[in-house]
């Protein structure tokens, strides 16, 4: 992916951009359409509000015009201002300098007339809204228009960055995406992006195996810091300090990092971490579960975040079509349920509101901080984009809302590359996923009972029974956490109302874990919890790992209950005399020496699983008892634990078959089983491009990269190349179905 030395480090002109006259023609008539959308929008403002008149329709499309210039002189200043005065600056600025400008604009332009103030701020708002409506259909599918601006609002960052030639990475992390349905949305035209970056011979696309548990926080644990051992599912309950361990609770998520960084994480040396869970030991980390509340220590929010909300085109663009995006919804929800499509699950409530923040405000939010970066030449960052997930998990994997997702997402990164363009340094796109989804009817839809109520049935007396599955532990409920707590985290003069607001709501949520053991008090009996398809059975009160033979003694019923239920695949017990065993409804396997007595009940779930549960059977914090659902042989469906229709978490379809796609010369040194064997392939990438501090090999110059030498002579009025050619292990791309 080559970049023009000429073009890098400076805002790219109309020629670059456009670069034929057909081009430029195109770009002046969408200016032209912005400007009669603002006209238009200031007319309907105009004529609903009766605070605010004009004497002719050419005093509307002046005050359009000079509203546009002077927002773009002054808003700098106010947005320096209100990050002086801090969080509480920063919101009261972005509710009331539209309406400042506004007011000016009126007062000034002749033949224009406003009563006051606050009908100037009611205008102000009402023209925001329609102006973003508006601009939105005028440029939509036109990556450009949002690129040009990201250009303008970044300008900043650039200006006093340091030019390199050492290429910088970008790592973009698209939450769920499984190898065979990225393969399928290439070669169906789904992701242009990603399919010009393949087709031209610039990337290929990589599967890795996402071991047990094949979930985000087990896997950035691997990716991040090469430790993903320390996360045995998305939530666990710890017998040593009492308590229940949710990975997208950022006190939970801090102390799981504490335990496992060591400083030399994939983006420490001046890395970036953008909306991840951990930190990976970036030297700036934003929208992070694991440092948000350390953020707190930093005076004055980060500049970038108060630009974007104080930008026009950033927060109140983004909660307009939030607000559309939860219509949307509301819509495609109605029309699953008109359609009887099965499986499904119930798609209101607050997931109206969560898909709504994950799938444009939290999307774009992290469009901008990445761009920013690039534009300051930061030597690498990682971001994670929650869309697809979040979607997938309600309307499932393969649905047209959820292929949707993974198109504004592959939009996101053709801006992105546009933006590089005009970075102070080269930089190299990864792109890559942490598991992918599997679909299915849940367990309760199938069975009409909760795995616990399965685990109450067979117990052999009446017990307290912890359930570890709800809508306030759900996985992307802590990014919308996280971003509360982020803009509650920064000090400042006038700062705190948002953490206060924050931690007044959190007093009425489930508790934090905390590094200290639980208080004294009676531990439920019995702990069961769900992340997926896989189910983990805790007996809080005694200390240490059950055994087989100490289950049976007490609850004779409850292994075999479990094995032979329709809805489980197999139980994963540990036996004082064979060590690890898998129980099937026919069947038992000895993980120690793989003997098989009957069927073996691992046969349906892959050639990874025996491995998979070896490992998990070593990890800290391990269940008493692990519950893995079914797997359907026709359908290849597995049946969630909890109400999703889209599951990852266990064994079982398309959720450990994740996805990397690289630069085509930076060849894979091993084999990608785990998150920490991709680890381990993106240090030596960074390694082998000087940008870790102990580099082991000579730094791998952007003018030493095959086949650049011709290219950086020139590249305007052409793309950035990059791709991938989907292969795996230097193969042929599997056929999309294939499972």
């Amino acid at each position: 992916m080559p970049v023009h030395e000429a073009s890098r480090g400076r805002d790219l002109t109309v020629s670059d951009w456009w670069p034929g006259r057909r081009e430029f023609g195109a770009a002046v008539f969408r200016a032209v359409l912005l400007l009669l959308a603002g006209w238009g929008a200031l007319a309907l403002t105009i004529a609903v509000l009766p605070g605010v008149s004009a004497r002719a329709e050419w005093d509307v499309l002046l005050a359009a015009a000079f509203l546009g210039l002077l927002a773009a002189a002054l808003r700098p200043l106010f947005t320096a201002v209100a990050a002086w005065l801090g969080w509480a600056g920063v919101f009261v600025g972005w509710l009331l300098t539209q309406a400042v400008l506004m007011y000016l604009v009126l007062s000034v332009t002749p033949g224009m007339r406003v009563d006051g103030f606050w009908d100037a701020f009611w205008a102000s708002w009402l023209y925001a809204i329609v102006v973003s409506i508006v601009s939105w259909f005028v440029t939509a599918g036109d990556d450009g228009a949002v690129a040009a601006h990201l250009l303008r609002s970044t300008r900043r960052s650039t200006r006093t960055a340091p030019r390199t030639d050492v290429p910088g990475v970008v790592m973009i992390q698209i939450d769920g995406l499984s190898a065979p349905l990225a393969r399928w949305a290439v070669q169906a035209g789904n992701l242009p992006t990603l399919s010009r970056w393949i087709r031209s011979g610039g990337h290929l696309l990589a599967e890795w195996h996402a071991e047990l548990p094949a979930t985000t926080p087990a896997s950035q644990a691997g990716l991040l810091h090469g430790a993903s051992a320390q996360v045995p599912a998305f939530r666990w309950w710890e017998k040593r300090s009492g308590r229940l361990v949710v990975t997208n609770h950022p006190r939970d998520s801090a102390l799981i990092e504490s335990r496992m960084s060591d400083g030399r994480g994939l983006l420490a040396d001046g890395g970036v971490s953008l909306s991840n869970i951990f930190s990976g030991d970036a030297a700036t980390s934003m929208l992070t579960m694991s440092t948000v509340r350390a953020n707190r220590a930093r005076r004055g929010p980060a500049r970038s975040l108060s630009a974007y909300v104080m930008d026009p085109f950033g927060l109140t663009r983004s909660l307009v079509l939030t607000g559309g995006e939860m219509v949307k919804e509301l819509y495609q929800g109605r029309r699953q349920r008109a359609r009887r499509i099965e499986p499904r699950v119930h798609r209101g409530g607050t997931y109206v509101l969560l898909r709504g923040v994950t799938n444009v405000l939290l999307r774009e939010l992290n469009t901008y901080l990445v761009a920013e970066h690039l534009r300051s030449g930061v030597p690498v960052l990682y971001c994670d984009f929650v869309d697809y997930d979040e979607i997938a998990h309600h309307a499932g994997p393969t649905r047209p809302e959820s292929l949707a997702s993974l198109e504004g997402i592959d939009r996101v990164l053709g801006t992105l590359e546009r933006i590089a363009l005009a970075a102070p340094r080269p930089y190299r796109f990864v792109v890559l996923s942490d598991h992918g989804q599997s679909q299915g009817a849940t367990f309760l839809q199938r069975y009409g009972e909760r795995l616990e109520d399965v685990v109450r049935q067979l117990l052999s007396s009446q017990a307290d029974v912890l359930t570890a599955a709800d809508a306030e532990t759900s996985e992307q409920q802590g990014r919308v956490n996280t971003l509360i707590d982020e803009l509650g985290a920064e000090g400042g003069v006038a700062a705190g109302l948002p953490g206060r607001v924050q931690r007044r709501r959190r007093a009425h949520a489930v508790p934090q874990a905390s590094a200290e053991p639980r208080p004294d008090g009676p531990l439920p009996e019995l702990v069961v919890a769900a992340s997926g398809n896989l189910g983990l059975v805790y007996f809080p009160r005694v200390p240490g790992r059950l055994t087989l033979e100490d289950i049976q003694e007490t609850h004779p019923r409850l292994l075999s209950g479990l094995a032979a239920h329709p809805g489980i695949g197999f139980v994963m017990v540990r036996s004082r005399t064979h060590g690890p065993l898998v129980l099937g409804s026919a069947g038992i396997r000895r993980l120690d020496d793989d003997h098989v007595e009957g069927v073996d009940p691992l046969v349906p779930f892959g050639l990874y699983a025996a491995d998979d549960l070896r490992r998990h059977d070593g990890l800290p914090h391990v269940a008493d008892i692990l519950v893995n659902s079914r797997i359907d042989a026709s359908t290849g469906e597995v049946a969630a634990f909890e109400e999703l229709v889209g599951c990852h978490g266990g064994l079982g379809g398309w959720q450990s078959r994740a996805v990397l796609v690289h630069p085509a010369d930076w060849p894979v040194d091993s084999s990608l089983v785990g998150a920490d064997a991709v680890h381990q392939q993106l240090v030596v990438w960074l390694d082998r491009l000087g940008l870790r501090a102990s580099p082991a090999r000579p730094p791998l110059r952007w003018s030493s990269l095959p086949g650049d030498a011709d290219k950086r002579q020139s590249l305007r009025g052409s793309e950035r190349r990059s791709g991938s050619a989907a292969r795996r292990d230097g193969a042929e791309p599997e056929e999309a179905g294939d499972d």
